[in-house]
């Protein structure tokens, strides 16, 4: 975007979009870039990062949870837990951040193709999965891809991002959304346990299918272990790395596992490359 790698470009926030609200307080940020022709550049693929900087207080790396399809904005949802996010929390619409990227690998949209994908996330780990959901869904990509099946679940239904999008999913004949909570609450109808026990309740079939999970480790840990039970294959199971992340740009070394580079070598690892650097995490 810029010629320095450490110079980000100016962003206005368009639109803020609370999703959850309370101690871990969730929201969604569309941004549009102020220089249009950096906007008309600006182009991604489903599972990249950007840093976000709120002038003056500090950057952080984000998922970029909008679809590429949408080219006049991009969007990325953050959980109040630090200094820059807290921030990013106090912002309002028509106010000014920084951009850089974007940065990392990306999830296989066209090695994936004619294939089915299940999507399984947990809290705010739904946000990388949603610009690929997003971007399987668009009318120009849909045909593309076999089943779509979301399994999808937080502590609450407070915790749940995205519930306005979720409703108008269940409503469509070409995705299954399968949602969850961790415990009973009263008018509660979907599945009420942990993530993992839903996907194995959903038991979607391993052929031809591409798992893709995106949560918290211990979440993510018992995902891969059911999906293996299930017959998936590790070449067929995709997560993403995002801790730890500072420069974006493998130089700070803060995000290195072994001879990688979560920045540059990630985000996106399958199954079978996480065995390998099982040693160095």
């Amino acid at each position: 975007m810029t010629e320095n790698p450490y110079q980000p470009s100016l962003a206005t926030i368009e639109k803020i979009k609370v999703e959850v609200t309370g101690e871990r307080a969730i929201k969604t940020f569309r941004l549009v870039m102020q220089d249009e022709n950096v906007q008309k550049e600006f182009s991604f693929v489903p599972g990249q990062c950007v840093m976000i900087s709120r002038l003056g207080k500090g950057e952080s790396m984000f998922a970029i949870s909008s679809s590429p399809t949408e080219k006049d904005y991009l969007e990325v949802s953050v959980m109040k837990q630090g200094k820059n996010t807290s921030a990013l929390h106090e912002a309002e619409e028509g106010d000014t951040v920084g951009v850089r990227g974007p940065y990392g690998n990306h999830f296989d949209v066209e090695g994936w193709k004619n294939k089915n994908i299940v999507f399984i996330g947990g809290g705010i780990g739904m946000a990388p999965l949603r610009s690929i959901v997003n971007y399987t869904l668009a009318t120009k990509n849909r045909d593309q891809y076999g089943n779509l099946d979301i399994i999808y679940g937080a502590r609450t239904s407070n915790d749940l991002c995205f519930k306005d999008e979720f409703a108008e999913l269940r409503l469509r004949d070409d995705v299954n959304v399968h949602l969850s909570i961790d415990v009973v609450e009263e008018g509660w109808k979907h599945f009420v346990g942990f993530v993992p026990s839903n996907l194995l309740k959903v038991n979607p079939p391993s052929e031809n299918t591409i798992a893709i999970t995106c949560g918290p480790p211990i979440m993510i840990k018992f995902v891969i272990q059911n999906l293996l039970e299930l017959g998936y294959k590790d070449e067929q199971i995709y997560t993403t790395l995002e801790m730890r992340m500072k420069c974006g740009v493998g130089i700070c070394g803060r995000c290195n596992i072994g001879n990688l580079y979560v920045c540059k070598d990630g985000p996106v690892f399958s199954n079978a490359q996480l065995k390998n650097l099982e040693g160095d995490m």
